[in-house]
């Protein structure tokens, strides 16, 4: 599952934000970010659960006290992370989504990806119809729009 977190995630973004300096490739690494790290621990794990997205979101912070810069571009990431825990549904388990407090081991839950089974396929369409109409949004067949966001990461509406 990549195109329904990418479509998703973007499009949450710029609906709330309407900023077009903000890093989307930042945040396309944070919505994709806690599958791919959980997988390596067999199921939910820290990225998972709204503590380890908590707890990146606080390195951020305390690691760009006056860079203020360099934290903008870098909230990115922990914003993907949290909408990822929306668009997985992750909440739905609440002893992976409240680990350690819930006193669940990690790994003991499968990934949502995992457990909703043809469900994605569903998913996957809906994210690539989301993709498309960005692309269209955002005029990313235009080459140099598209070196645009792959050098800093903005979204400029046509």
């Amino acid at each position: 599952m990549v195109l329904w977190f990418a479509g998703t995630a973007v499009l949450a973004v710029w609906l709330v934000f309407h900023d077009p300096l903000f890093d989307y490739r930042l945040l396309l690494v944070g919505v994709l970010a806690p599958d791919l790290v959980d997988v390596w621990f067999g199921g939910s794990a820290v990225l998972h659960s709204v503590t380890g997205v908590a707890a990146v979101l606080v390195v951020v912070v305390l690691s760009t006290i006056g860079h203020r810069p360099l934290r903008k571009r870098l909230l990115a990431v922990p914003i993907g992370m949290f909408l990822h825990l929306i668009f997985d549904g992750a909440f739905s388990n609440t002893d992976a989504f409240w680990w350690p407090f819930s006193g669940a081991s990690l790994g003991d839950t499968p990934l949502p990806v995992a457990d909703r089974g043809p469900w994605n396929l569903l998913l996957e369409l809906a994210g690539l119809a989301l993709v498309w109409w960005e692309v269209r949004r955002f005029g990313l067949t235009d080459p140099e729009r598209r070196r645009q966001f792959w050098r800093g990461g903005e979204l400029v509406p046509c």
